[in-house]
């Protein structure tokens, strides 16, 4: 008999869909084990197996991981919410040690990827199109009275992600305001056109990037993507493969695009299966297919674009019932 390949998925949190896709996929040849540190993250009830533990941020909380991967024999890890991608990362090596396979990249990558003033000096230094940012009011104004840049706005931490702590702002004294009253601030240029999403999977062992699957965003509720369609255009393929190629990137990662005149700009990445990942799997893209693929010790081929265009998906709000001797 074949040796079980059994996930952990880190953080479940709300995130249903992703525990069922895994469970769907890796069910005939191992288990899925969710975690969370909420009894009432409803994710973690979809698996074989959950387990509670303490914030990513307790001294004690990556040993408490790794004792739980040695007793359920898993194969690989990941995790559902950034601030834990790089403690992954940093950790990669004991989890080497027990036989533990991280899925994601790099610890210099998730971090590039949480800080958007050094994602945006990566993207002008290699030539991307990106949305101009500023880490000072001082460099702002100058480019405001030069005319490079006009209100509105975007005022936003430096590091964060789903959205949080952001203002569209349209005048030179609330972004003093802002800057007065919160450290870690940056300014970003306002992009006015259309958004994308792209849902790509990078091979763990020949590093190449095998598939990728983009929509049209239709709508966007609280950061994420609520409704979209799917898209195709051969010239988004081509920067999402010379973007990745150039910077690293392994495993599943979600890349936040926008097309103004004509022109493809990069706006984000999260190292990690995004809130609009359903949209990629009900329209055939599998990732955790390829997962699994990887975790056998398996190469993936190369199938970009393997879907649909003109397929819809809408989100809608789901309630899951248990009593509290159940949780």
């Amino acid at each position: 008999m074949e040796h079980p390949v059994n996930i952990l998925i880190l953080s479940a949190g709300t995130r249903n869909k992703v525990v069922q896709y895994f469970r769907r996929t890796f069910g005939p040849a191992g288990r899925v084990i969710a975690t969370d540190m909420q009894a009432v993250a409803p994710a973690i009830y979809e698996a074989d197996a959950c387990y509670l533990v303490p914030r990513i941020s307790d001294p004690g909380y990556l040993d408490i991981v790794l004792d739980i991967c040695r007793r359920e024999q898993i194969s690989g890890v990941l995790s559902l919410i950034d601030p834990e991608l790089s403690l992954l990362a940093e950790n990669q090596a004991r989890f080497e040690k027990i036989g533990v396979t991280v899925i994601g990249s790099s610890y210099e990558l998730c971090e590039r990827a949480l800080d958007k003033m050094e994602m945006y000096r990566w993207l002008t230094a290699h030539g991307y199109h990106c949305a101009r940012s500023w880490a000072d009011r001082a460099s702002f104004r100058q480019a405001l009275e030069a005319g490079e840049v006009s209100f509105p706005v975007f005022v936003k931490p430096i590091r964060g992600s789903a959205s949080i702590a952001i203002s569209k702002v349209y005048d030179m004294e609330t972004v003093d305001l802002l800057f007065a009253h919160t450290p870690g601030l940056m300014i970003q240029e306002f992009l006015n056109g259309q958004e994308f999403g792209a849902d790509c999977y990078i091979d763990l062992i020949s590093g190449e990037l095998v598939s990728v699957f983009t929509k049209k965003k239709l709508l966007m509720r609280a950061g994420e993507t609520d409704k979209a369609v799917s898209y195709k255009d051969p010239a988004l393929f081509e920067l999402l493969d010379r973007f990745i190629g150039e910077s690293g990137w392994r495993g599943q990662i979600d890349i936040d695009i926008f097309r103004v005149d004509g022109e493809y700009y990069i706006s984000e990445v999260n190292p990690r299966f995004g809130g609009g990942y359903p949209h990629a799997y009900e329209s055939g893209c599998d990732h955790m297919k390829l997962i699994l693929r990887n975790l056998q010790g398996l190469r993936n081929e190369r199938r970009i674009g393997a879907y649909e265009t003109g397929i819809i998906m809408m989100k809608y709000n789901e309630v899951m019932i248990r009593k509290e001797t159940e949780a």
